[in-house]
């Protein structure tokens, strides 16, 4: 049966009838897993999915037209949605607000599934107190050369920070390239106070682990190195939670883990019929997180000792901006990955003899949140180029506005 043509089907969740649209249909082509197959894992791992997202609001990431197409972000909740499916409303500092999606039970989780939301990605309060986080979140985010076992290594560092500073750090990966950990926090403290501590973090782990590990904010500036990434605990930012199933070729998860697997394991063992299988098997490595509630006391009291985080310069032009220290030039701003990096190709046939000088890191590619999607920005460090060799600023190979008609 075509899946363009597949009858809906309903099935029975908690008491509750949800109707899946396109069973059939091929979400991962590679391991043939279809919509109602990825439906399925997650009502069978619900008890862990649930804890990283039951009762919180969440940002809508939806795949309409398949992984290999950008997901849009749906802040707001369908109006069209069964009568039990629950919502918070969010305000945020641009003065906007949006009713979003509340997940409760595993009926609710089946329904955002059908919309197309192959991962999950929650905001770090709950609905009941939507000022003040329960969650401070480490996402360590490898810049491009980084091997796994550095990864690791900064995780175990940043565990140990975490409990000489008074929290639980709870490991999984996620789903990509890096290691999450999460720590329950108690609900006393704001947005700005938890991403300040957040911060304190990453400068405390950059400094016991320099070179391996860098809390720089300007990507340009990190080198070969984990960048410990405060700023998914700002109040707008959402992070695939736990088992959370990503959009790559094999299906991968965000999968919990207990630290004596962390120096052992690979991303690519966890997948969606291997962590069914693992989940059935043990259960939830991340079972005891709510009862782990920590405090913020000793990293805000670091965060005095320590000072503000030193700042870029900012340009002489008047306009406020900061000034890299780095020599960068843009090579391409496209609505696509793919499209950005067909122009990164040109650029390199054009300029064949600085290819050779560059380092993996000086290649930046920035996915950059548009109004509802991600649009895509490459930049290059000529760091590593002899400076009578390096190419000037041109014309972009890619040049795509993500704003047009919407100024």
């Amino acid at each position: 049966m075509s899946p363009k043509t597949s009858k809906a089907e309903e099935i029975e969740v908690a008491g509750r009838e949800v109707r899946i649209s396109n069973p059939d249909k091929v979400v991962f082509p590679v391991p043939g897993i279809t919509k109602l197959d990825l439906v399925q894992y997650y009502l069978a791992v619900a008890d862990g999915a649930l804890r990283g997202v039951a009762g919180r609001p969440m940002v809508l990431k939806r795949f309409v037209k398949g992984i290999d197409q950008e997901a849009f972000f749906q802040k707001r909740a369908p109006e069209n949605r069964p009568e039990w499916v629950d919502t918070a409303t969010l305000h945020y500092a641009s003065g906007n607000s949006a009713e979003e999606v509340v997940v409760r039970d595993a009926a609710t989780l089946a329904w955002v599934v059908n919309l197309g939301c192959i991962d999950l990605n929650p905001h770090p309060v709950r609905a009941e107190d939507l000022d003040h986080p329960d969650e401070l979140r480490v996402d360590l985010d490898p810049m491009p050369g980084v091997e796994w076992r550095q990864i690791v290594d900064v995780a175990m560092i940043a565990r140990d920070v975490l409990r000489e500073y008074g929290l639980v750090g709870w490991p999984k990966t996620s789903g990509s390239r890096g290691i999450h950990i999460y720590a329950r926090i108690e609900p006393r403290w704001d947005y700005r106070e938890v991403r300040l501590a957040a911060e304190t973090l990453a400068r405390e782990v950059e400094r016991r682990a320099p070179g391996l590990a860098t809390a720089k904010w300007w990507k340009e500036e990190r080198g070969e190195s984990v960048f410990v990434d405060f700023n998914q605990n700002a109040k707008d930012r959402t992070v695939a939670s736990a088992y959370s199933v990503r959009a790559v070729a094999d299906a991968r998860v965000s999968t919990p883990l207990d630290w004596d697997e962390v120096s052992v394991c690979w991303p690519e063992q966890f997948t969606i019929r291997s962590v069914r299988e693992r989940f059935a098997e043990r259960g939830d490595p991340a079972a005891g997180i709510d009862e782990s509630a920590g405090h913020l006391d000793q990293l805000l009291a670091l965060a005095k000792e320590l000072g503000p985080a030193e700042k870029p310069p900012k340009s002489t032009d008047g306009s406020g901006k900061r000034t890299s220290t780095m020599p960068l030039i843009e090579i391409a701003r496209a609505k696509t990955k793919p499209e950005a990096l067909e122009g990164l190709e040109r650029w390199k046939s054009k300029h064949s003899g600085v290819v050779g000088h560059l380092e993996p890191a000086d290649v930046l590619v920035d996915g950059m949140r548009g109004s509802s999607s991600l649009w895509y920005r490459i930049r290059v460090n000529l760091q590593h180029v002899p400076e009578a060799e390096r190419p000037k600023q041109g014309q972009l190979e890619v040049d795509y506005d993500p704003w047009a008609g919407k100024h």
